[in-house]
């Protein structure tokens, strides 16, 4: 059995302090009045720290515009700064809660498969996927936070948005008011985290219990079944999730390619996570039937996956672009003009770099070759997640500072917790799976196939 080393364990915890205390500033720093955050804006001119964008908020003392413009405007630019903080905290959590999400998917996707190959990665997959629970319980208390008004990163909550004749009524979203209404946005976000946790719960269960009881493989027949039941129920409320947790940011704007895309961005850095806690362990002697094949068929679907997201990328930009149909094109515009930076390094990070790195067989079977292009994969998606929502929640007023790092840091101290706690409790080796012994002669099939050719099997 693995042991949890005590480093390990101290480093957890202290990521998930200094994390808690970094959030904690940035909700304490965040402006408390109009006038505050005139103060903040004022600095951040005199500073030039503030994008080249700031032509659009110094307008808070512009006594040209009338004083319904100007108090609008002030209004509006004191959500943006009360938003920093929690969106900082919301691209983390929905960025570790999706990779979360997307290993335990893709576990379920190699049992209905019946794949041989990924066996030894099982216990891996499982303990990575007790990330979901921790991360699911704050993204509840994130939901009940915009329920209960307590930010404003949906502007489709605000109060009005659905009354004819008030201020902040919207005919556009009000025609999508069937859909798009806090009740019902509520409830299917509880019912996606139910899903997702009863799943990951069941089949955790049902796994382990493979190994101790012989019954025939009723178990496993168990569990296949119920894996093909949650494959059905994940696409709909990943695309449904996407939606709402995503999309519904910027809710006059959308795409029938979005869905795809959210899946291809999360699917990549959950192939990179599963790379990365499999090298680690195997380092440490605790997966001893894990070889350099299994690390080269992850690699490959590193490489592959990041061809598929360029290609979602690519085709939703360039029908949006072509078609320049202005409710489309101002998604791209305000990403291109207030994040041109991240939103330029994201697709060389997502792309350019995997495939230089990972195009050659050999370099896939490296294990420092996939943790350096894995490093750059991850942190080019957390830039994605980053710029899908920055912009509709906070604007021009985007930073990577305290909140954003403290963040970051807090929910990988709580992945390395529970990923590495729910390794060391049980058998690494899933010894009652029928189609072990394959995956730990594994290497014998790929060494074969390149014997014959050079190019990947």
């Amino acid at each position: 059995m693995y042991q949890f080393s005590g480093k390990l364990k101290t480093l957890s915890i202290a990521l998930i302090i200094l994390g808690a205390l970094g959030i904690a500033y940035g909700f304490y720093s965040a402006p408390k009045t109009v006038e505050e955050a005139k103060e903040i804006i004022a600095h951040q001119s005199s500073h030039g720290d503030s994008h080249d964008t700031v032509k659009s908020e110094v307008t808070l003392d512009n006594h040209a515009h009338d004083e319904h413009h100007d108090s609008a405007h002030d209004e509006h630019v004191f959500h943006q700064l009360q938003n920093k903080p929690w969106s900082a905290l919301y691209v983390s959590l929905f960025f570790f809660l999706g990779v979360t999400l997307l290993v335990l998917a893709f576990y379920a996707i190699q049992r209905v498969a019946q794949a041989g190959w990924s066996i030894v990665l099982f216990r891996v997959m499982e303990a990575i996927t007790a990330n979901l629970l921790p991360t699911s319980i704050i993204m509840l208390l994130v939901v009940v936070s915009a329920v209960m008004h307590w930010n404003h990163m949906f502007p489709w909550m605000a109060e009005g948005t659905f009354t004819v004749g008030h201020e902040n009524y919207d005919a556009i979203v009000d025609g999508k008011s069937w859909w798009m209404n806090v009740p019902g946005w509520a409830i299917r976000s509880v019912f996606y985290l139910a899903i997702w946790n009863a799943y990951r719960w069941f089949i955790r269960r049902n796994s382990i219990k493979e190994d101790t009881i012989n019954d025939g493989g009723k178990t496993y027949k168990l569990n296949y079944n119920v894996s093909v039941g949650f494959i059905f129920l994940f696409m709909i409320s990943e695309s449904m999730m996407a939606w709402d947790w995503i999309m519904g940011l910027d809710p006059h704007w959308f795409s029938t390619l979005f869905a795809w895309y959210v899946l291809a961005s999360l699917l990549v850095s959950a192939l990179t996570v599963i790379a990365f806690v499999t090298i680690y362990l195997r380092s440490k002697g605790a997966l001893p039937s894990v070889n350099d094949s299994h690390i080269h068929d992850l690699a490959k679907f590193m490489f592959g996956f990041s061809v598929f997201w360029t290609y979602l990328w690519f085709s939703q930009f360039m029908l949006i672009w072509y078609a320049d149909i202005p409710e489309e094109t101002t998604y791209f515009v305000a990403r291109f003009n207030e994040y041109k930076l991240p939103f330029l390094a994201m697709v060389g990070m997502n792309f350019v770099f995997p495939i230089l790195l990972l195009l050659n067989s050999d370099f896939k079977s490296i294990p420092w070759f996939v943790v350096i292009g894995g490093i750059v994969i991850l942190f080019g998606h957390y830039i994605d997640v980053f710029v899908m929502i920055m912009p509709a929640t906070v604007g021009a007023q985007w930073s990577f500072g305290i909140a954003e790092l403290g963040s970051l840091l807090f929910f990988l101290g709580i992945f390395i917790y529970a990923t590495f706690t729910s390794f060391s409790k049980a058998n690494p080796i899933p010894r009652g799976n029928p189609f072990l012994g394959e995956s730990e002669h594994f290497h014998y099939y790929n060494i074969e196939h390149r014997g014959e050719s050079s190019v990947d099997h």
